[in-house]
């Protein structure tokens, strides 16, 4: 059984699972990205205070500040749309879709972060997860709004297109007055 609002048919549930699959895809590069050990001579204290390593990487020049940045900020931006992709829903509020979605974006973040204590030359950063979380709430504000409605334009275009002219409807059915029973 469907769920109302949800992506119609065999085609539907292609994009769910295509959309699952893309999102596990991401999750372990993600993990891969951030969770491998590095050999480096030393390593930084973790970064607790927000905003820290964000002016100090605005001290590096506007270059490298919009590469460290950036990276923050497109780390797990993809989770913004492959979330709701996996979801499959149409029809859905799109405050509780965005705040559903930036809330995943923002616990799965904090996990990395969390698992980056126990990395050899990881660091914990809060500006990490701000930047992944603001990346992630980002990518949901440009890209789910737009392509829901996109989708059910062309679903609404598609079902009055799949219309017969005889199920067109001819006005009220006409019913017989209802005759009460003898005893």
């Amino acid at each position: 059984m469907q769920r109302e609002g949800s992506i119609g048919g065999s085609a539907g549930i292609s994009v769910r699972v295509a959309g699952g699959v893309l999102l596990v895809a991401h999750l372990v590069f993600a993990a891969w990205y951030t969770l491998r050990p590095l050999d480096v001579p030393w390593v930084m204290p973790p970064n607790v205070h927000p905003f820290a390593s964000i002016r100090f990487d605005l001290t590096l020049g506007w270059q490298e500040a919009a590469r460290r940045i950036g990276g923050g900020l497109g780390l797990l931006a993809p989770l913004g749309v492959l979330f709701p992709l996996a979801h499959g829903r149409l029809t859905v509020s799109p405050l509780a879709s965005f705040v559903r979605t930036t809330a995943a974006g923002a616990l799965i973040s904090l996990g990395i972060e969390l698992l980056q204590t126990g990395v050899p030359g990881q660091r914990v950063d809060v500006d990490s997860l701000l930047l992944n979380t603001v990346g992630v709430a980002l990518a949901h504000t440009l890209c789910v709004p737009a392509a829901r409605a996109w989708l059910r334009r062309r679903n609404e275009r598609a079902w009055h297109h799949s219309l017969r002219p005889e199920d067109v409807t001819q006005g009220r059915t006409p019913t017989i007055p209802r005759v009460g029973i003898a005893p």
